[in-house]
């Protein structure tokens, strides 16, 4: 039998190691609804209208509509509510924060060519946050079947030999080997025999009943974009833009999975609790281009075609872990097993190629008094990338993500109606799941609903959202797969000052 020691080692890991799953391209090649409360008010729905800071997001020609210089500032309320379902207990948990979601300007030179007909030229700069990932999210429930062991097993059992495990530091091991030295060091697995080159091991927890189990995720941190935008107009009829975007992203996720059981009734000493805390930082930065062009068809009916590039990411990971468990045997509990090597992993930088997205858009404008507005768009999830792709690590990834994901689909509505000096706006989104299998993420569908009033050359804008997603989250990417069905609320307030020169 082991004996019961505390572990603790000091410093900074370099690791070739991998531990990118297909949760994590989905972090990043997925947008929420973000932007000016007008923009937001109308689902977004923007690509055949243009003349607002957002639309550029969809449609860079858009910002040669405005007809004068306009700058803008956006804050936002972002509360998402969380309710999970594991093995049919119910629980709860919401996150509210509050940030500014939006900042940005155009300039517009009107008449710049008077011997052309292109006659209008637009350059503006927008920064939005793209996704906000302030959540949070508690599970808990009682498992019939499965443990947490499976985890480690995974990583440990017919790969990683005794003796790597035994004769080796923790910060010298790769991510795989690090997990197989968690499971052994915390006394979750013992080897078959104790042959430095044995790769066969067993759970050291007892089976043959039920295993309570917490899992918490809390999460902070955004995903940001600032475009740099050109556009110009061919006698107010064509629009014609480009965007230059640059992206960054900064990301914290701390997890802590707890499992308790009663399932031991021998002398024989197994593990009957334990909690297992991991904490994920990523950052970086990445590129995207976009194209677009509106079509004023008649004085009416306006129609747009936008399409945004792959985003090719540069990204760094950081991991952080520990273990905690405490056996028992028919005589009680045994101390504490604290393995808590208080290493900062630092994984090797990797790239990740997210899907483009095309963009229709059609538009009804019913003179000064207001508007509907429809945009189509679809993007290949499939097409998200690991790289370098001749990696086998990521080859399988990447495989993976496209046996799993597919094209996505998205809808949105968005109406305007003006009485004198204020407006009123309505809109609605559709989004398809990006899984073939509808369940991991599923559909979304959101509300949306504002005003604006106009001081003249000062504007004020004010949007509520609303909208649910469902999806089926894993607690652990391998080995131990099991998790909760979540419903996902989020609610938006938006509020933006507008001011135009």
């Amino acid at each position: 039998m082991k004996k019961y020691i505390f572990l603790i080692l000091t410093g900074l890991s370099i690791s070739a190691a991998h531990s990118q799953g297909i949760s994590d391209a989905m972090r990043y090649s997925q947008d929420n609804l973000n932007g000016t409360a007008r923009f937001r008010a109308m689902g977004g729905a923007f690509g055949a209208l243009g003349g607002d800071l957002s639309s550029l997001n969809v449609n860079p020609a858009g910002s040669a509509v405005f007809a004068n210089n306009q700058f803008g500032v956006t804050l936002s309320n972002y509360n998402t509510k969380n309710n999970s379902n594991y093995f049919g207990t119910k629980t709860n948990e919401s996150e509210n924060s509050f940030i500014l979601n939006q900042a940005g300007g155009v300039l517009v030179f009107n008449n710049y060519d008077s011997k052309s007909n292109w006659k209008k030229l637009a350059v503006a700069v927008n920064y939005e946050n793209t996704n906000n990932y302030n959540d949070a999210i508690f599970s808990a429930g009682t498992n019939p079947t499965n443990s947490v062991d499976k985890y480690f097993l995974n990583y440990a059992d017919g790969i990683v030999p005794l003796g790597l495990i035994k004769n080796s530091y923790y910060r010298n091991l790769n991510y795989g080997a690090q997990q197989a030295y968690m499971g052994y060091e915390g006394y979750i697995i013992n080897p078959v025999t104790l042959d430095d080159k044995n790769t066969q091991y067993t759970s050291n927890v007892p089976a043959g009943g039920n295993y309570y189990q917490e899992n918490e995720i809390y999460s902070n941190g955004y995903n940001g974009k600032l475009s740099f935008n050109f556009a110009t107009s061919y006698k107010d009829k064509l629009y014609i833009g480009v965007n230059l975007n640059s992206h960054f992203t900064d990301y914290t996720r701390n997890t802590s999975f707890y499992e308790d059981n009663n399932n031991n009734t021998t002398a024989i000493d197994r593990i009957n609790r334990l909690r297992f805390d991991n904490q994920l930082y990523t950052y970086g930065n990445g590129f995207s281009f976009q194209i677009g062009a509106i079509a004023k068809v008649t004085d009416q009916i306006r129609l747009g075609l936008a399409y945004e590039s792959n985003t090719w990411y540069k990204l760094y990971d950081e991991t952080t872990q520990s273990l905690v468990t405490v056996s028992s045997n028919n005589a009680g509990e045994l101390p504490n097993r604290i393995v808590d090597p208080q290493i900062i992993n630092v994984l090797e930088p990797y790239k990740l190629q997210t899907p483009g997205k095309w963009t229709a858009s059609f538009a009804y404008v019913f003179g000064k008094t207001g508007l509907l507005s429809v945009d189509y768009a679809i993007k290949d999830y499939g097409n998200t990338k690991f790289k370098p792709t001749n990696d086998s690590f990521f080859r399988g990834v990447n495989n993976t993500m496209s046996d799993q994901l597919t094209n996505s689909s998205e809808v949105r509505i968005g109406a305007e109606y003006k009485i004198k000096l204020l407006s009123l706006r309505a809109g609605y989104r559709f989004e398809q799941s990006p899984y073939k299998n509808s369940s991991t993420i599923g559909d979304l569908n959101g509300y949306s609903g504002g005003l604006g009033y106009n001081f003249g050359s000062t504007k004020v804008d004010l949007a509520y959202s609303y909208a649910k997603r469902n999806s089926q989250q894993a607690f652990f990417s391998q080995g131990f797969t099991d998790g909760a069905n979540i419903n996902t609320k989020f609610n938006n307030v938006s509020l933006t000052m507008l001011f135009e020169l």
